[in-house]
C-alpha cells in the first residue's frame, strides 16, 4: 500500500484519501496557478498510526523517497546545503479550521539556519524563521502531550517524523473532538499531512501573507476581500494574534502580486463555479497559493452569490436554487443594531447577525454562564482551545484579528455574530473584566453584538430589520417558476418546492 502521494496535477486520488487541503492544491495546479512543491501523507497512514501507535510497514522508506524527490525538485536539502525548509500541516477531508497542529520552517537545524543566514545575507530573517520553527514545533508537542518542549532534535529527518506524528495525534485532541461533535464529523476519518517547501512571508519588505475571498463573505458583493500582513507568515493572520490590514492594501504595496492574485481568484471561480477562498504567501514579490476551499459565507452572502453566479452564467438558475437553504434565506434578512443604540465599541464585522448576552472572558466561564442564559465570549483572540466557549456563546468579540482570524472563521461556520479587531479592547480574564473606550465592564454585564456593522452596544440594544430583500426576492421568483406553484406560502415552503422540482427533473433527465 502506498501511504505518500506527490502533490501533483496528475493525481486523481479523492479528498477522502489525500484530504481536502491537498486535493485543493492539486486543483490549483491544474489551473496553472503557483503552488509550492510538496507531498501528502494520506489519511490511511493516519488511521493506521492512531490504531497501532506506530507508522505502518514501509512508511519510513516512502518518507525518505518523498523527501529525496522534494529535494531534487527544489535543488535544496532538508537540513543541508543549500537549506530546504518545509511546512507540515494537517488536512482532513472536511474543513476543521485551526483544530490541528502546524509546524513551519521545519529543517532549520542549527547548521541550516547558519547556512540560510549566509545565503540570504540576512541573519535577522534566518533567526526569525528558526524562532518560528521552534515555537510551532514546541506547541505541536505540547498540544498532543508529547513532552519535547525543551528538546528539539537537531536532525531534520527526525524533526519531520516527529512533526507528522504530532499532526496525526492532534486529530484526537479535546478541541478537535469537540469541533467534530459540534459539526457531526466522523471520528474515524483521520487527517492527511501536507509537507511543502516553505515560502517565507517574513523574508523582506517585499514579502507578506494573507487570505482572500473572491467575494465579500458577509454580503456576497462581487469585490475581493480579506486580510494581508506585510512581513509575516500565514499563522500570524489565521491565529488572530495580529490585526492585519484589509486585502486592498496589497494593491498599493505590491500591485503585481495584487493583479496576479485577482487573476487567480477569477480563474478559480470560473474553473470550479464556486466563490473562492485562498491562503497565500508571497516572497520577494513572488506569489504562492497555499490553500483553497469553498468560502464559508453568511446567509445573505450565500443568497447573493447564488443569484449573481446564475446571472454571470457560471451556474444555472436550478443550480442556484440547490445552493440556498431555507436557513440561508432566514439569515439573509439579517437585523442590525438601531442607530439610537448606546454603542460601546466598534471593530470589523466578521459574521453578520445580532446577539445579546452576558459578557464572559474565558471558555470555562462561558460554558458555565450559558447554563443560565445567553453569553457573549470576549477574548483577546480565540484559538482552537476556545472551541467549547465558542460553541456555548451566542456571539463573539475579540481585541485582535481580521476577517480570516480563527474567531471569524469559526463564527461564520457556526452562524454566530462576531466582531473582531476591536481597537482599544482589553480583556482581563483574571479579574473577569473588559475595558474599552474608558469603560470597565464586569462579566455578566449584558451587551449587544452586531456582527454585520461591527458595533458593540451596552445592554439589550434596539434592533432594526436588514435591507437585503432584492436577492431573496429574485431567488424565490425562480423557485416559483420552477415549481409552477404561486399560491401564498412562506418563503421556506416556496424555496423547498422549487428545490424539490429541480431534483425531480434531474431524476427524470429533464
Amino acid at each position: 500500500m502506498i501511504f505518500i502521494r506527490p502533490i501533483s496535477p496528475l493525481c486523481t486520488d479523492s479528498p477522502e484519501l489525500v484530504g481536502a487541503k491537498a486535493h485543493g492544491l492539486m486543483l490549483l495546479q491544474r489551473l496553472g496557478l503557483p503552488v509550492p512543491p510538496g507531498f501528502v501523507v494520506t489519511t490511511e497512514a493516519c488511521r493506521a498510526f492512531l490504531a497501532e501507535g506506530r507508522h505502518p510497514a514501509g512508511f519510513a522508506e516512502e518518507l525518505t523517497t518523498a523527501v529525496a524527490g522534494l529535494e531534487a525538485t527544489t535543488g535544496r536539502r532538508l537540513g543541508g546545503t543549500p537549506p530546504l525548509a518545509v511546512s507540515v500541516r494537517s488536512g482532513a477531508s472536511v474543513s476543521m479550521p485551526g483544530m490541528m497542529n502546524t509546524v513551519l520552517g521545519l529543517g532549520l537545524t542549527t547548521e541550516a539556519t547558519a547556512e540560510l543566514a549566509e545565503e540570504t545575507g540576512d541573519t535577522r530573517f534566518a533567526l526569525d524563521s528558526r524562532r518560528r520553527f521552534l515555537t510551532t514545533f514546541a506547541a505541536a508537542g505540547h498540544d498532543t502531550g508529547t513532552r519535547w518542549d525543551h528538546w528539539v532534535p537537531d536532525d531534520a529527518a527526525r524533526q519531520l517524523e516527529l512533526a507528522i506524528d504530532a499532526v496525526f495525534t492532534s486529530w484526537n485532541t479535546p478541541r478537535a473532538r469537540a469541533y467534530r461533535e459540534l459539526h457531526g464529523i466522523d471520528d474515524d476519518l483521520g487527517t492527511a499531512v501536507i509537507v511543502q517547501a516553505m515560502v517565507f512571508g517574513n523574508r523582506d519588505e517585499r514579502s507578506g501573507t494573507g487570505v482572500a475571498f473572491s467575494r465579500d463573505p458577509g454580503t456576497g458583493e462581487n469585490t475581493p476581500s480579506g486580510d494581508v500582513l506585510f512581513g509575516g507568515q500565514g499563522d500570524d493572520v489565521v491565529s488572530g494574534r495580529t490585526t492585519p490590514l484589509p486585502l486592498s492594501a496589497l494593491a498599493r504595496r505590491e500591485p503585481a502580486v495584487w493583479a496576479e492574485l485577482l487573476g487567480a481568484l477569477r480563474r478559480i471561480e470560473a474553473g470550479y463555479r464556486e466563490p473562492a477562498y485562498v491562503e497565500f504567501t508571497y516572497q520577494k514579490g513572488e506569489l504562492s497559493l497555499l490553500q483553497t476551499r469553498r468560502a464559508l459565507f453568511t446567509g445573505a452572502a450565500a443568497v447573493r452569490c447564488a443569484v449573481d453566479f446564475a446571472d454571470e452564467r457560471l451556474i444555472t438558475r436550478s443550480e442556484a436554487l440547490l445552493r440556498v437553504s431555507p436557513r440561508h434565506l432566514e439569515l439573509a434578512r439579517t437585523p442590525r443594531i438601531a442607530p439610537s443604540a448606546d454603542v460601546l465599541a466598534s471593530g470589523a464585522g466578521a459574521s453578520p447577525g445580532v446577539a445579546v448576552g452576558m459578557i464572559a472572558t474565558t471558555t470555562e466561564t462561558a460554558v458555565r454562564m450559558a447554563a443560565d442564559g445567553e453569553v457573549i465570549l470576549a477574548r483577546p483572540e480565540t484559538s482552537p482551545h476556545d472551541m467549547r466557549g465558542l460553541a456555548a456563546a451566542k456571539g463573539i468579540i475579540t481585541a485582535r484579528g481580521g476577517a480570516a482570524s480563527h474567531a471569524a472563521v469559526v463564527a461564520r461556520s457556526l452562524g454566530k455574530p462576531a466582531v473582531v479587531g476591536i481597537s482599544g479592547l482589553t480583556v482581563d480574564d483574571v479579574h473577569g473584566t473588559i475595558t474599552v473606550a474608558g469603560h470597565t465592564i464586569r462579566e455578566g454585564t449584558l451587551v449587544t453584538v452586531d456582527g454585520g456593522t461591527g458595533r458593540v452596544a451596552l445592554g439589550a440594544a434596539p434592533v432594526v430589520s436588514g435591507t437585503t430583500e432584492e436577492y431573496p426576492h429574485r431567488l424565490l421568483a425562480w423557485a416559483d417558476d420552477v415549481s409552477g406553484d404561486r399560491s401564498r406560502r412562506d418563503d421556506a415552503e416556496r424555496l423547498d418546492a422549487g428545490r424539490a422540482k429541480v431534483r425531480a427533473n434531474a431524476e427524470d433527465g429533464n
